[in-house]
């Protein structure tokens, strides 16, 4: 697929928390990431506000295992109190994902810069990310290295087919959709294989409204760097 890229992301504790399961200061993870979870890890290697990052596929490497801890957040009402976590551990995902032009962006048209994206977004996953990588809590440092998708051996690579039941697929926001209105997608992933595809944010059926929210601006030359400016600087400096 064109503009894609590929990498394997891992780390020794994960925390995919649904809000769900945050009830009474607890927190319990899902047993595999979200779209949007997965989104989030790669727009903190490569992002600009004139792309849309699409997760396509993910494969679990390491048997789905999990850890509870005692820990002491911090409360509310000052001090720390005492909570369970439970963390997914020694988790290792392939992810193959792709971006698109953010149609909805007609003010950075300029930035419409297909082979430079792709090219800067590559050179991002061969150093580890432009961004701190966590697996879905602070805590959960993970680090990012590319990879040939499909290779190597996993844990899930003899299961038929492994069902999760509805989870939240993602979050819709105004930049991306046009609409002033933040919305949350479900759906029913399942896993053959160790495979997980996903669908399209638009695929999904079941979508909920939870606030309204105005799409942030961009300039430019001003809140964010051209792609051909940034292009050419790492061109210099390589």
């Amino acid at each position: 697929m064109r503009n894609q890229i590929e990498f394997e992301v891992y780390g020794a504790y994960a925390l995919f928390t649904d809000p769900l399961m945050k009830l009474g200061g607890e927190k319990m993870t899902t047993q595999i990431p979200s779209y949007q979870t997965l989104k989030g890890i790669v727009e903190s290697i490569y992002w600009k506000p004139s792309i849309i990052w699409y997760i396509d596929e993910i494969r679990v490497m390491n048997a789905i295992r999990m850890e509870s801890k005692g820990v002491r957040p911090i409360d509310m009402a000052g001090g720390n109190t005492l909570a369970n976590y439970s963390y997914l551990r020694d988790v290792r995902y392939q992810v193959r994902a792709h971006f698109e032009f953010n149609t909805n962006r007609s003010d950075l048209q300029q930035d419409f810069n297909e082979n430079k994206h792709h090219n800067i977004a590559k050179r991002c996953v061969e150093k580890g990310g432009r961004r701190d990588v966590f697996l879905g809590a602070r805590e959960c440092q993970a680090y990012v290295e590319p990879c040939e998708y499909g290779t190597g051996e996993g844990y899930y690579d003899d299961y038929d087919e492994v069902h999760f039941g509805t989870m939240v697929h993602g979050l819709n926001y105004p930049d991306e959709t046009g609409r002033n209105l933040l919305e949350t997608r479900l759906w029913q992933p399942r896993m053959i294989k160790g495979y997980i595809t996903f669908i399209r944010p638009e695929a999904c059926s079941l979508v909920r409204p939870i606030k309204e929210m105005q799409a942030k601006s961009f300039k430019l030359g001003e809140s964010m760097t051209a792609v051909d400016d940034e292009y050419a600087e790492l061109e210099v400096n390589k």
